[in-house]
């Protein structure tokens, strides 16, 4: 299984992914420069993950900057072992609360090895992320992405569906379903390709989008 863990991994998957589809040229040389954007995989980052969901990025900052200083440090045994009004000062809505607490229990009470998980094929990743209440397929791409995974691809991002749109001079913005099927064509570095869009995203709409993976 191929993993991201270097700038030179990124470069050689971006030149493979230029001579795969030759349309990601333009979009390569109007992105600037493609970030690692690797994060530790453990619960604070699959948190922060959590945290970002159906929020706009300066609103997950938030979030997770005040849970990270009422919650120190932030790991499952700690979060377990604090008030829930913790969970309340840091501004998380009632169902991130819930995912949040029963993350940390399938870590401490069921075994949830997030580092052994991370080794595994992305599809048996994925899957038993998604069997864990409030985990849906967007966060646990995002979570592999983060960890090195080479060939995930988060199709339901909105903000990858507009780059994709825009950098590939689309009619239209592709949904999820579509844009899946054209990733398909950037297969075996789709993170990469994910990671391309974001930063052509960032250049072109003058704000960055990636999901919050660390406090600022």
């Amino acid at each position: 299984m191929e993993r991201i863990e270097t700038e030179a991994d990124i470069a050689r998957a971006l030149d493979a992914l230029e001579e795969a589809d030759p349309r990601l040229t333009l979009v390569r040389a109007r992105a600037g420069t493609v970030d690692l954007r690797l994060s530790e995989p453990g619960f604070a980052s699959l948190a922060s993950i959590v945290i970002g969901q159906q929020v706009s990025r300066a609103s997950a900052q938030a979030m997770l900057n005040r849970l990270v200083a009422l919650v120190q440090p932030l790991t499952a045994e700690r979060l377990l072992a604090s008030d829930l009004s913790l969970l309340i000062q840091a501004g998380l809505s009632r169902a991130k609360q819930r995912t949040l607490l029963g993350l940390a229990s399938a870590i401490e009470e069921d075994g949830l090895d997030l580092q052994a998980l991370v080794e595994r094929p992305s599809d048996a990743a994925i899957a038993t992320l998604v069997d864990l209440p409030g985990i849906g397929p967007w966060t646990a791409e995002v979570f592999l992405l983060t960890a090195g995974h080479a060939d995930v691809f988060p199709s339901r991002d909105v903000a990858l569906q507009a780059a994709v749109g825009q950098g590939l001079a689309l009619s239209s913005r592709p949904d999820a379903r579509m844009l899946a099927g054209m990733a398909e064509a950037w297969r075996p570095w789709r993170s990469v390709a994910a990671r391309l869009f974001w930063a052509f995203y960032r250049e072109q709409r003058g704000r960055e989008v990636i999901p919050v993976t660390e406090p600022a």
